[in-house]
């Protein structure tokens, strides 16, 4: 049996760093996005002009990323809830706890898990 609140805490954690880091990402796109509006740069001949495109575009990325992590530990949170934590969505099995350890969101065991967590 998971020491399901263990892992809840470890979630939680990771979840309030997620809310972090995508509090600062909007807040860099932001400040980017007000300073290249605020000048008359012209991407394609000024050589900043791709690199604040290029920083847009990794901040866009990464809050992307970011997004999808944070609705993967809501839905391991809510199998916490549910009491089905450390289960495997489609084969029922019990999660091996390293593999919670190393990824505590991941609703699938070793074998189903290829391509998907």
């Amino acid at each position: 049996m998971v020491d399901a609140e263990r892992f809840r805490l470890l979630l939680e954690e990771e979840r309030s760093r997620k809310l972090e880091l995508l509090n600062a990402l909007r807040s860099d796109i932001t400040s980017v996005s007000l300073a290249r509006q605020d000048s008359n740069v012209d991407d394609e001949h000024d050589p900043e002009g791709s690199t604040i495109a290029f920083e847009l575009s990794q901040a866009s990325a990464l809050m992307g990323q970011s997004r999808i992590g944070l609705e993967q530990i809501d839905q391991a949170l809510a199998r916490i809830a549910e009491g089905i934590y450390g289960q495997c969505a489609v084969c029922g099995i019990a999660i091996p706890e390293g593999r919670l350890e190393a990824r505590p969101w991941t609703p699938f065991c070793v074998k189903h898990a290829s391509g998907r967590s």
